[in-house]
């Protein structure tokens, strides 16, 4: 994927999280205070990340609190400043607001990760193309403080295609260029346990969408419940997932563990590689 800054993304690719956040589920709280996040942002950079991905609002499943634009602000803000010009690896900026987007894109983040595939905001689609920003689109059914109680589908991931397929569209209309949208199935958002597995075991159908999908399988809830608790345990699951996501076509891995998400990467790749040779 070329950037409108000219940087190119070479898939598959990991995207590192940094949560400035008091309160989400996995590391809220580490990373609040900006000259940490800047560290871990160079941290994982050194680690291989071809995308940090800062978010200032939790979404974990039970007990997120919804955030004001200006709290949103005045935690990513910070720590984009300080590391546009630092990062080699373009920044992308997990927000529902097109008022947090705008002044990040400004302050030099290239990609905005979008929960709501820009339902949330009337203004984000407009903020997004004339930018020439990248987009990710996920799929979620209500919001971060009560997604987990709309978990209901028929045809999981038929819903979910036909979800992003429809969101894609909107894009392109808006006027964001197809080389730049990515495609998100929102594994744990409004996703019991096995609907997040029956949407990894189909990868390949929404690959089949034709846009570059990144999967979230990092330490959520899932992969704890299978995989067993524990640090280090839980990353073992997380490899497993990984690994298989990338063998099944995945563009993008967003995860916690930078180093650990890449071996997994390597490893898939070369073996996927020698099966199509």
């Amino acid at each position: 994927m070329r950037l409108a800054d000219g940087r190119i993304i070479r898939f598959p690719a990991v995207m590192g999280i940094l949560n400035v956040t008091p309160d989400s589920f996995s590391d809220g709280g580490l990373y609040i205070d900006p000259d940490r996040a800047v560290a871990h942002a160079l941290e994982m950079e050194a680690a291989a990340a071809a995308i940090i991905d800062i978010g200032g609002e939790s979404t974990r499943p039970v007990g997120a609190a919804e955030v004001s634009v200006e709290t949103e602000l005045a935690r990513v803000m910070p720590v984009i400043e300080r590391l546009a010009g630092r990062l080699r690896a373009p920044i992308s900026v997990d927000t529902r607001r097109a008022a947090v987007a705008r002044a990040a894109l400004d302050a030099g983040a290239a990609i905005i990760n979008d929960i709501s595939a820009l339902e949330h905001d009337p203004e984000m689609a407009r903020v997004v193309a004339q930018a020439r920003a990248a987009v990710i689109l996920m799929h979620m059914r209500g919001g971060p403080t009560d997604h987990a109680r709309h978990a209901r589908y028929r045809d999981v991931l038929g819903e979910v295609a036909a979800y992003l397929g429809r969101r894609s569209r909107f894009a392109l209309e808006a006027g964001v260029p197809r080389s730049r949208i990515i495609l998100d199935p929102g594994l744990g958002f409004a996703k019991n346990a096995r609907h997040n597995l029956i949407l990894m075991g189909g990868l390949w159908r929404l690959c089949a969408l034709g846009f570059p999908v990144a999967v979230g399988a990092s330490r959520k809830r899932f992969v704890r419940a299978l995989a067993g608790e524990g640090a280090e345990i839980v990353e073992i699951g997380n490899a497993a997932a990984h690994a298989l996501a990338v063998a099944s076509g995945a563009a993008v891995l967003r995860a916690h563990r930078v180093d650990a998400a890449m071996a997994a990467l390597r490893m898939a790749a070369a073996i996927a590689a020698e099966r199509r040779s």
